[in-house]
């Protein structure tokens, strides 16, 4: 499973900045303790858990923290595509990978977005383009990954014009 590497060195200004992020980390460290344990269900749930509360870091992200929760919203889409991978779901696990790609393509070309957010997804879209080409490699062709990158690479494009 993906693990979250968090940069402890980053400045956490206000307690509930230190809150959030910490309530996905522990979350999310539940979720792994209970892939080893638990029902299925069980982890399933608190993965989306942890996706829920990544979604909500990526609305506010407490300062200093843009590249922590983009890292969380792409860690809780991968482990949550990796589990449905081996419980044998593989539209599911699919669908899991292009969403996390295309929600960083989307905060990348979003003007509303802070400028930290915009450069953090722009980074983490290269492990999530990587994602998407290894499910196409283990799993085959399937037509929710040819679309997230080719919607990808368009946006990119589009976004970062080549001079001639």
């Amino acid at each position: 499973m993906h693990q979250q590497i968090v940069n402890p060195t980053e400045s956490e200004s206000s307690p509930d900045s230190r809150l959030s992020v910490s309530v996905w980390e522990n979350v999310m460290r539940e979720a792994v303790r209970t892939s080893r344990a638990a029902p299925r269900n069980v982890t399933l749930k608190t993965y989306q858990q942890a996706l829920g509360i990544a979604h909500r870091l990526i609305e506010q992200p407490p300062p200093g923290r843009a590249d922590d929760c983009v890292a969380a919203l792409v860690v809780s889409h991968h482990n949550l595509a990796d589990l449905h991978a081996e419980r044998g779901d593989i539209d599911s696990a699919a669908e899991h990978f292009c969403r996390a790609h295309e929600t960083l393509i989307c905060l990348f070309l979003d003007d509303r977005a802070d400028r930290s957010l915009q450069q953090a997804a722009l980074r983490h879209s290269r492990e999530t383009h990587i994602a998407l080409l290894n499910h196409l490699r283990v799993h085959g062709a399937h037509p929710l990954v040819t679309r997230a990158l080719g919607a990808g690479g368009l946006a990119l494009s589009a976004a970062q014009p080549i001079p001639h």
